[in-house]
């Protein structure tokens, strides 16, 4: 068995809908493009190689959108990937882009349709593995949007159905409507406002997908406890971070980004990182 096999291992794994089986500690997307999540990277043939690198240290989900550049992140994933084999992708639709750093959602059932076979298209896939709602549009019944992703998986175009930054009121309508198998909130050491959603997920064992999971800003410190802890462990702060997830619940599947080889071999050193119940309590304690 290679290093790379034990450090995927090493994080655990999680089914998603009882069929998808993928490594906890994954890879977003959403660093590869430019400045603002905007255009091309600055480096097209470095983004492929972090992709590549993280297969051969063992991810199999990677997680997208239609928005990241926009559509940059998928045609990355497609050049570097495809076809896919033994890797899971997953993808969001329902946000359109005017600039860098503009986000907007547009959740009218005809967008989502459209927004899904050119994802379909991008990808070259047959069917998306996951197919997550990137934002509820206010302005559209949760209904009407959750049901157009259900008539596409009915027609097999999409596998499973995800959401994202939802509160737990939404994601119990939306079971009503569909099988949901994950939601996507922020959440991370210092932004724990979705720690509801997580308990739910939790309880019902859907996944949560932690998006921003190394936003530690308050924390990083040469002096402060995540340094402290830190030096007690060998590992680096951004490790104790994701490490800390992946023990604050069996459903959590970190997605960590990064545009450099260096990081992502940091990111995923989290995974063969296990804390002691003080120094988890301790890192739970820190925010």
């Amino acid at each position: 068995m290679t290093t790379s096999e034990l450090l995927a291992r090493s994080s655990g794994t999680f089914v998603l809908g009882g069929d998808l089986s993928v490594h906890r500690l994954g890879y977003g997307t959403m660093q590869l493009p430019g400045p603002g999540v905007w255009g091309e990277p600055p480096d097209r043939g470095r983004a492929i190689r972090v992709l590549r690198r993280s297969v051969d240290l063992g991810v199999d989900l990677f997680d997208t959108a239609d928005s990241y550049g926009p559509y940059v992140a998928e045609d990355l994933l497609r050049e570097a990937l495809h076809p896919y084999e033994g890797i899971t992708i997953a993808t969001k639709g329902g946000l359109v882009r005017t600039g860098p750093g503009e986000w907007y959602p547009v959740g009218r059932p005809e967008y989502l349709r459209q927004c899904v076979e050119m994802s379909l298209r991008r990808l070259d896939v047959e069917s998306i593995d996951l197919y997550q709602l990137h934002r509820v549009d206010p302005q559209v019944p949760l209904e009407d949007q959750v049901g157009a992703l259900a008539d596409l998986r009915a027609a097999g175009k999409i596998q499973h159905i995800g959401l994202s930054e939802v509160d737990v009121d939404q994601i119990r309508s939306a079971r009503q409507i569909t099988e949901i198998v994950s939601v996507q909130n922020r959440y991370n050491l210092v932004d724990r406002s979705a720690e509801p959603v997580l308990d739910y997920c939790g309880q019902e064992g859907l996944g949560f997908i932690p998006w921003f999971p190394l936003a530690n800003h308050g924390l990083v410190s040469t002096d402060g406890p995540l340094a402290t802890l830190a030096a007690e462990t060998s590992a680096t702060q951004t490790q104790l971070a994701l490490a800390w997830l992946l023990r604050r619940s069996p459903v959590m599947l970190p997605i960590p980004g990064t545009s450099s080889p260096e990081h992502l071999d940091e990111n995923l050193g989290a995974a063969t990182l296990h804390l002691t119940d003080e120094q988890a309590q301790r890192l739970e304690e820190a925010r």
